[in-house]
């Protein structure tokens, strides 16, 4: 029987595909920004109740989801630092 945590997990995910699917005016980033705070808690719990190996796997799924806002965080977070040190 699946745990109370990955069947939110598994809920998340396809919340996530059904939010991608429809059209939005900016790009989607209002529906990450609710996806991130949604899917915070979710992964902390998926780690807490499941143990390393599931919440590891949770959290390839999530990066996935997320490989455009991550990729943007990357960027940005090498321009801050290529900036400090010159």
């Amino acid at each position: 029987m699946m745990s109370y945590s990955l069947s939110a997990a598994c809920c998340w995910i396809i919340l996530a595909a059904i939010l991608a699917a429809i059209p939005s005016q900016d790009n989607h980033w209002r529906r990450a920004y609710f996806l991130m705070a949604l899917g915070a808690p979710i992964l902390v719990w998926v780690y807490m109740s499941d143990g390393l190996y599931w919440g590891l796997a949770f959290t390839i799924a999530v990066l996935s989801v997320f490989r455009w806002p991550l990729r943007h965080f990357i960027a940005w977070l090498l321009r801050a630092v290529s900036r400090r040190a010159e």
